[in-house]
């Protein structure tokens, strides 16, 4: 295994983080580290990539599909006249896969939002075998959003390794516990709570978020 689909329970749960913070913290790990942004719609995260790491990937190979409206991927394609070519994107992962050691890939809005009229992330998630991580954001809320992602999860079929919470604001650990409380989660979703990454004021400091992504259980889990 050479890959891992960053997805999350909706959209600002905190995936672009998580998947800088481990690009952060694996870069000394993986010689060759790619990433990969399947489906952007609106300006964003293939630019931030591409500011903070030297990746030597172009965008279309960050983001082989790309729209302007910052909308659902079938919405925002309808808008162009486009089409939504998966072919082309299974294809480019498949060529950076194959030229690097790691590829992180981060995906769209939530398990549940829509890639095309009839698939959703879970379902491409899937259909191509990609292990995947859960980011769950720390708010009132969050466990009812774990429980119905992993639902969607397990009914797809994704190969889910484990969740990981995320401060979107900053919170106590008190807080944390009362809002997103690890053993709770973990019982009713059956599925292990891999750490918290902490709110980053500035989530550009790479320094910061390596040390975060350092401190979550996630290397032992990716190797099962």
């Amino acid at each position: 295994m050479n890959e891992l689909l960053i997805a999350g329970t909706d959209t600002d749960a905190g995936k672009t983080v998580l998947t800088t913070a481990l690009a952060a913290y694996w870069r000394n790990r993986f010689r060759n580290l790619g990433i990969m942004k399947p489906i952007q719609a609106g300006t964003g995260d293939r630019e931030l990539y591409s500011q903070l790491f030297s990746l030597n990937q172009s965008t279309t190979e960050i983001t082989p599909l790309y729209f302007e409206a910052p909308l659902a991927p079938p919405i925002a394609a309808a808008k162009e006249n486009r089409d939504i070519n998966l072919a082309l994107v299974w294809q480019t992962l498949q060529n950076l896969k194959a030229s690097r050691d790691f590829v992180l890939i981060e995906a769209l809005g939530g398990l549940g939002s829509p890639v095309t009229a009839e698939f959703t992330v879970a379902d491409l998630a899937a259909e191509w075998r990609l292990p995947t991580v859960l980011v769950v954001p720390v708010r009132l809320g969050a466990i009812a959003a774990a429980v119905a992602n992993v639902a969607l999860a397990r009914q797809t079929r994704v190969l889910l390794k484990g969740i990981i919470l995320n401060c979107i604001q900053a919170r106590s650990p008190q807080e944390i516990e009362d809002l997103a409380p690890t053993e709770l989660i973990q019982s009713l979703t059956n599925v292990p709570v891999l750490g918290c990454l902490p709110y980053f004021a500035d989530p550009t400091d790479l320094d910061k978020l390596s040390q975060a992504a350092a401190a979550l259980d996630l290397d032992l889990r990716l190797q099962r």
